[in-house]
């Protein structure tokens, strides 16, 4: 249904506005908008609307325990405890106010050392065996960040550890927020693992582990656990929250079992899928989204 609006607003002198508001005086004397009876233009005032202020501060600005957490030496959350013990000086002078905002240029020295931020790099790898998360485990095991030195600059850490046993899934980053979510023992994200063992499973151990069983006092709970599908009975695939596979093993083992082998085909929500025994990848940008909300 027409109202008229669009017509009025393209109404011009000497145009007939059928349907819309009549043209008034100055537009049948056929003088143009801001001209007065003489033709001449109506003079602008002197002073113009007063601009709305402008932020000062820059979009390069970023907060301290931000900054120290982008360089990879510790979370933000212990950044502001660093910042609050006087441990952090800012071109030279010590900073404890809490939303600090450092400049570009800036110079940070975090406990003694100057540091700058990286961009967070997300790498993840299909770990083979004979490499190991631990610097402290026998020499003949190669340690994992060999397998992605060349991925990029960035000084990444694995999230969570791995014998040189484990295979599968294992995530790189130099975030170090990200590497705390999924080590802290209430974190939430499911990791899934196909247990190899020296022999069948008996049903009542499987409905066993289903139901939690206590190991040195601790309840350990699993999300589920069933037989690979046409696989034996050795095979088996446990749903946990856990990131320590060292608790998987310790589950069969408990009951007696010897585990060969361990593969973590799922970590919160990412799979193997078209990453080779060996290989790695970047991260797709909304996998980190995905890992931050998990």
């Amino acid at each position: 249904m027409n109202n008229g609006r669009g017509n009025s607003k393209r109404n011009t002198a000497g145009k007939s506005n059928s349907g819309g508001k009549r043209p008034n005086a100055a537009a049948k004397a056929g003088f143009k908008k801001n001209q007065d009876k003489s033709g001449f233009s109506k003079p602008k005032p002197i002073f113009d609307k007063p601009k709305k202020a402008v932020k000062t501060e820059k979009s390069e600005d970023i907060r301290l325990n931000k900054y120290i957490s982008n360089s990879g030496v510790c979370s933000r959350r212990d950044a502001d405890i660093y910042i609050q013990s006087g441990n952090v000086k800012v071109n030279g002078e010590v900073v404890t106010e809490m939303g600090y905002k450092v400049k570009p240029g800036d110079v940070v020295n975090f406990d003694g050392s100057v540091i700058t931020p990286e961009k967070k790099e997300y790498v993840l790898l299909n770990k083979p065996k004979g490499f190991t998360t631990s610097k402290d485990e026998e020499t003949s095991a190669n340690n994992v960040l060999d397998l992605v030195r060349n991925a990029t600059k960035a000084k990444l850490q694995p999230v969570g550890r791995m014998d040189k046993t484990t295979t599968g899934l294992l995530l790189f980053t130099n975030d170090t927020d990200m590497i705390r979510k999924f080590t802290e023992p209430n974190q939430r994200s499911s990791k899934v693992y196909q247990v190899s063992i020296d022999r069948n499973l008996k049903f009542e151990d499987l409905e066993k582990i289903q139901s939690g069983i206590t190991i040195d006092n601790h309840k350990i709970y699993v999300e589920e656990i069933s037989y690979v599908e046409n696989a034996p009975k050795s095979e088996i695939g446990i749903k946990m929250k856990t990131s320590n596979v060292k608790v998987v093993r310790n589950i069969f083992e408990h009951l007696g079992y010897n585990v060969l082998k361990v593969d973590r085909v799922v970590f919160a929500g990412l799979t193997k899928k078209n990453i080779g025994r060996g290989y790695w990848r970047f991260l797709t940008e909304q996998e980190v989204i995905n890992l931050k909300n998990s």
